[in-house]
């Protein structure tokens, strides 16, 4: 009714009650906001558990994130990075990379660690080694459009931006579900490949 997009009103409300520089507040103030205001598509806390996991296991270097959406997931990412590492993430929706521009820096992450990327990730892959100085990924977050997991992962092997050994974690692939990606990643015999078993978000 007031003609402010839902993802704005939870900057707001980021900018009302989170703690500027703190992650884990900021990511703590979205998920207040999706449990009892309004819900937004984010990885939440259930599954961002098991993002914090694979982050603190793997320690990896240069991370992309294919579907930046508010930011929620490239703060929980970016938290979990050793020092000198750097996330790379890519936002189709130049209204949704706004919103997350602001959320990634109120976190307390500069370009430094964090470079947001306008695009669509079949635009942006293919450049991201000239344009972005992305040589290899150590760890793939998608979280995009399920229809582009498998192009996508696909893109990454043709451009050689996967790091050998690297983690490509990938968010809702049973439901709504990611079928041929699922199959590919299972059958191609590239990748060793495990289910995680969570409830959607919030």
């Amino acid at each position: 009714l007031t003609g402010v997009p839902r993802e704005q009103r939870a900057f707001q409300y980021l900018l009302a009650h989170a703690i500027p520089g703190d992650p884990r507040h900021v990511l703590q103030t979205l998920d207040q906001w999706s449990y009892y205001c309004e819900h937004l598509s984010c990885v939440g806390p259930v599954k961002g558990r098991i993002v914090e996991r694979l982050v603190r296991e793997r320690a990896p270097q240069r991370v992309l994130e294919l579907g930046t959406y508010c930011g929620y997931g490239s703060v929980l990412l970016a938290q979990g990075l050793p020092v000198g590492a750097r996330l790379y993430t890519v936002e189709p929706n130049p209204h949704h990379a706004a919103v997350a521009e602001k959320v990634i820096r109120l976190a307390g992450f500069d370009e430094q660690t964090v470079e947001l990327i306008v695009g669509p990730s079949e635009e942006v892959i293919p450049r991201l080694r000239a344009q972005h100085g992305l040589a290899k990924a150590d760890f793939v977050f998608m979280d995009h459009g399920k229809r582009c997991y498998l192009r996508d992962l696909q893109l990454l092997e043709t451009h050689q931006l996967l790091a050998p050994g690297a983690t490509v974690l990938a968010d809702n692939v049973l439901f709504p579900g990611a079928p041929h990606f699922l199959q590919y990643a299972k059958t191609c015999g590239k990748y060793h490949c495990r289910v995680h078993r969570a409830s959607l978000e919030y």
